[in-house]
């Protein structure tokens, strides 16, 4: 299971990669496992300011839908297009190529109370 620890993790299996005051966003190799082929991602929140746990957006899978939830407050910058069309980049690559949405933090603090690599482990029993 790949659980890079340089992010940062929620109890919900989303991840958060800090670049400056923006960080992307995506849900980690565990919860992808967990809902199998993803089929489809859809976040319509692009513009929009959020609260910390807040739904961001959904992905569906073959069995499943699941809500995404915010790790941290901010407003959606951007979402990531190659979903559309490539849902399946969640699946292959859920760092890098699958994120989901890039945000503009509301405040960088709240991203120190998120779970770091050694807790996030402890979550996914690892």
């Amino acid at each position: 299971m790949n659980v890079p620890d340089s992010l940062k993790y929620t109890e919900d299996h989303e991840w958060i990669r800090l670049e400056g005051n923006e960080a992307y966003i995506g849900i980690t190799d565990f919860a992808q496992q967990e809902l199998g082929d993803i089929v489809y991602v859809e976040i319509e929140t692009e513009g929009q300011e959020l609260t910390q746990g807040e739904v961001f957006g959904t992905v569906e899978a073959v069995k499943t839908v699941s809500d995404l939830f915010m790790p941290v407050a901010g407003t959606v910058l951007e979402i990531n297009s190659a979903l559309e069309s490539s849902p399946e980049l969640v699946n292959e690559d859920p760092y890098d190529k699958g994120w989901m949405i890039k945000i503009q933090l509301s405040d960088s603090a709240n991203v120190d109370a998120l779970l770091g690599y050694d807790a996030y482990q402890e979550v996914i029993g690892q």
